[in-house]
Parts: structure tokens; sequence; C-alpha cells
């Protein structure tokens, strides 16, 4: 009876061996048994279907980026500001207006420039005919041969002198006349300079003709644009209650911007700051400088005059027009600025469209201070990369189109 025992559990150990050692077994009992391992939900790597996520991508090659006018720009550091905006008025620069009189009593012979015309400094604006002036070149013109003579005559008697063929009483006096004849061709010469006759024309006085001795240049003391002619051909001009003033010069290559400030923001204002302005139907922008900042108020308005500098070159800013000027009041540098223009809104998030090798890659970007028409981009957008800048409307409107999944 033992021994039956005994063999017994030596066949029961025989054949879980055997069930162990084979796998597929194994299993098939474990299924059955309901103790599977499936039983036991685990984690798949990847469900069935699912793919990794796919970058917004437009396609485009360069031909098709000039054919629908996408500019390209490189996104890099730069400036920008908190700005305190205020109105304005563009005026003429005060040493750039240069008002042109006559110093004399004549009448307006020849006019050679009109209102509008643009002038370099010494042209003839215009020819006067005056009484005055032609007794003063007459003048100077004896007083200068009179002096010529008595020099002459003082050198003959110094020489004479020197060989005593003469008293030294004559030479002193022959030499003090010289020194008159000189003093009054000094006065005759300083009168003409007083009533406008430059030293050159002076200079030429004595091959000039008869007629050209009552005649007066007036000529432009600066360049610049001729903006008010103020007498007509033939008017009387002088003294005697009679126009003094012919014309105004005013070179408006750098010109003035006064805005006011209120007394509540003018101790944020200090002379040095940029300015950028803007006017209404005017599609360019500019930057002064802040040139002056009066001290003082107004009493009715309670603000201060203040002027910045504008460079006109082009001659863009016209004297008069209301303008716009934005005070930067903190200004710092950042390392990404773009233009607005290259921001878009895709599914609810800010967006920049980056040039890749395939056409423009869409990334989501956090911006940061928006100073005007640049933005700071806090966070997407490396130094360096290469965007879209303008027409990126049509950029989102090509990454919504539905596309052929794969």
């Amino acid at each position: 009876m033992a021994s039956r025992s005994i063999i017994a559990a030596i066949a029961f150990m025989a054949g879980a061996a055997a069930v162990a050692l084979t796998p597929g077994v194994w299993a098939t009992l474990q299924r059955a048994v309901g103790i599977a391992p499936g039983n036991a939900p685990t984690q798949a790597s990847s469900k069935p279907g699912q793919t990794e996520p796919r970058i917004p991508i437009v396609a485009m090659d360069d031909d098709r980026i000039k054919l629908a006018h996408i500019d390209l720009a490189t996104a890099g550091a730069g400036m920008v500001a908190k700005r305190l905006a205020v109105p304005g008025t563009v005026t003429p620069d005060a040493g750039r207006v240069s008002h042109v009189s006559v110093k004399l009593s004549g009448t307006v012979a020849e006019l050679r420039k009109n209102i509008g015309d643009d002038v370099t400094k010494g042209d003839v604006l215009a020819v006067l005919e005056s009484r005055e002036v032609a007794d003063a070149k007459s003048e100077y013109l004896a007083t200068r041969l009179a002096n010529e003579l008595q020099q002459d005559l003082t050198s003959r008697d110094k020489s004479l002198w020197e060989g005593r063929a003469v008293p030294e009483q004559q030479y002193i006096k022959s030499r003090n006349a010289a020194a008159q004849t000189e003093m009054r061709l000094n006065i005759a010469r300083q009168k003409l300079l007083a009533l406008g006759v430059e030293a050159h024309e002076i200079a030429g006085l004595p091959q000039s003709s008869d007629t050209s001795l009552r005649s007066q240049d007036v000529r432009a003391p600066v360049s610049g644009r001729l903006a008010e002619r103020k007498v007509e051909l033939g008017a009387a001009v002088g003294r005697d209650n009679l126009e003094t003033e012919l014309f105004v010069i005013v070179d408006l290559s750098r010109v003035w911007v006064e805005l006011s400030v209120s007394s509540a923001d003018l101790p944020m204002v200090t002379e040095g700051q940029s300015v950028r302005l803007s006017a209404r139907g005017l599609p360019e922008t500019a930057t002064g400088k802040i040139v002056f900042v009066s001290p003082l108020l107004d009493k009715e308005t309670r603000t201060a005059r203040v002027v910045a500098a504008l460079d006109n070159t082009n001659g863009y800013w016209r004297p008069g027009s209301f303008v716009t000027a934005a005070i930067a009041l903190n200004e710092r540098r950042v390392d990404v600025v773009v233009p607005a223009t290259a921001i878009q809104n895709v599914d609810g998030r800010k967006a920049i469209f980056v040039r890749s090798k395939d056409g423009f890659e869409k990334r989501n970007v956090v911006l940061g201070e928006q100073d005007g028409q640049s933005v700071e981009i806090a966070s997407g957008i490396a130094p360096g990369e290469t965007i879209a800048v303008s027409n990126t409307f049509s950029l989102k409107a090509e990454l919504a189109k539905p596309r052929d999944e794969d």
C-alpha cells in the first residue's frame, strides 16, 4: 500500500515537471483555469492606428513664395519701450528759417526766383536799382583812385627824402595824406558792405560797367526752398515805411515737432529721449529725438512745450501737419523682435511661420511687450531664424485646407 502511494506521488511530480517545461501546455492550462496573463491588464507601448504628432508644414518653394508676395526677414534682437502718446505739430526748425531783407531804398528791377524754387547759398534772388547804392559805389571808386595816387606820391617823396632831395617835413606831410586817403577808402568799403554788397562784388567794381553801379543783387544767405515772396516787379522797397523783407527761405531737411505734454507726464520726459512719429493717412513713421523741454507750463492748458528734432531729408514731413508722438519712457533691448504683421492667430494661439527646407513651419510663440509695429517674442523663435513677415494670412489659409492622410 505504501509503495502505491510513493509511485503515485512520483508520477504527479513527473507530470508537473513536464507541463512546466512545455510553455505551450503551461499557457493553455493557465487560460483554462482563468489565471492567464491576459487577465492582468498591461499598457501597450502604442495603440493600433496611433502615429506621432506631425509638425504643421505649409509646402511652398521659392517661386510660390515670390508669387504670393511673402516677404522674409531674420528674427533678431531689437529695442522695445513703454511709450507715452502725445499730440504734436510739425514746424520748421527755427534755426533754418531765413528772412531776406534789404538794407537800402530802391526798386525791384528783376525777380530771378519764384515761390517753391530750390535755392543755394549765394544764388541771386532779385536785382534792385538804387541811387543810394550808386552813390556809395561811386564814392568808393573815387576814394580808391585818390588813395592810389596819394600812395604813389608818398612813395616818390620817401625816395626823394632818402636822397636828401626834399626836406623831411614834405615827406611827413605826404605820409599823413596817404594815411587819410587809405582810411577814407576803408570807410567807403565798409559802407558798401553795410548796404549788402558782397566783398567779391566790391573787388570787381573797377572793371564793372557804369550801368551796373546802380544795381544791387539780392542773394540767398542760406540754401533751402523759397517759401515766401513778398514783393513784385517794380515795387519800391527799403526805408520810409516801405517793405524791407523780400523773401523767406526755409531749409526743411530737418524739422521740429512741437509736442504738448501734460504736467502729470512731464517728470517722465527728458531731453535725448527718442520719439516715434505717425500721422493719420500717412503710411510711414519716423523717429526723432527730444531736444528741448520747456520749464514753463501754459497757464491755460497746463501743458509744457516739448520740441523734438526730426530728419526730413526726403521732405516727407510738411510743416503744419498734425502728428501723434510716442515718447520712449523705458527703452530696453530684447533678444527677439519681429514685425506685428508676422503674427497670426491659429487655433486660438499666436503663431509665426518659420522658413524651412520644405516651405513654412507653423511655430506657436509667446509674446512679450509690443512697441508699435514691433513685438517681443518671449519664446518660440530663436534669433537668426528666417520668418514670413508679410501676407502671412495666406499661409494661415493654406494651413487650414484639408489634407489627404497617408
